[in-house]
């Protein structure tokens, strides 16, 4: 009986160090990427690119300036791809005004230009269920998020920056 207690409990022990490495390594690479992000923004102030705030520069492309959260600080813009990473420090969803959610992976990617966030990766929104946000465009008093169903907002409730609540997964 001895045996079987001590054969079973090394099992579970094992288990449990296995399942802690692997949150100790998540940690580890959440961390780095912190640090790489950090850097890149570094390197550009020191070679003289001031970056605007990230409201300042969805204003110039025409979106509201609520579409991320406000912790949602963080941001790289390729200019000749015209590719938008906005990076966000924990994966959260954000409510506003009309009722509708928004959650958001630690990092949005899409296209931009004026007016249009298309080919987005990291959002997604609920229409009875969770889908993928795949574009956002703005027209006048609107917002348009398309999911495979285009669904028109107003755009007054996306013009207030709001905290992102953290959620445990994408």
């Amino acid at each position: 009986m001895a045996q079987i207690l001590g054969k079973v409990g090394a099992y579970w022990f094992s288990r449990r160090a296995n399942k802690e490495m692997a949150s100790v390594g998540d940690d580890i690479n959440s961390f780095s990427s912190s640090i790489e992000r950090g850097t890149r923004w570094l390197l550009n102030k020191l070679k003289g690119k001031m970056q605007k705030p990230l409201p300042e520069f969805l204003q110039e492309y025409d979106l509201p300036i609520g579409i991320f959260p406000k912790d949602a600080t963080n941001y790289e813009f390729d200019e000749e791809a015209k590719k938008l990473t906005v990076f966000i420090p924990r994966v959260c969803e954000v409510g506003y005004k009309d009722s509708s959610v928004l959650k958001f992976f630690t990092s949005v990617t899409g296209y931009l230009e004026k007016g249009k966030l298309s080919d987005i990766e990291g959002m997604k929104t609920k229409v009875l269920i969770w889908q993928k946000v795949t574009s956002i465009s703005t027209e006048g008093s609107k917002v348009h998020f398309n999911t495979g169903v285009k669904k028109t907002r107003n755009r007054d409730g996306y013009e207030v920056l709001r905290d992102g609540i953290a959620v445990e997964k994408f």
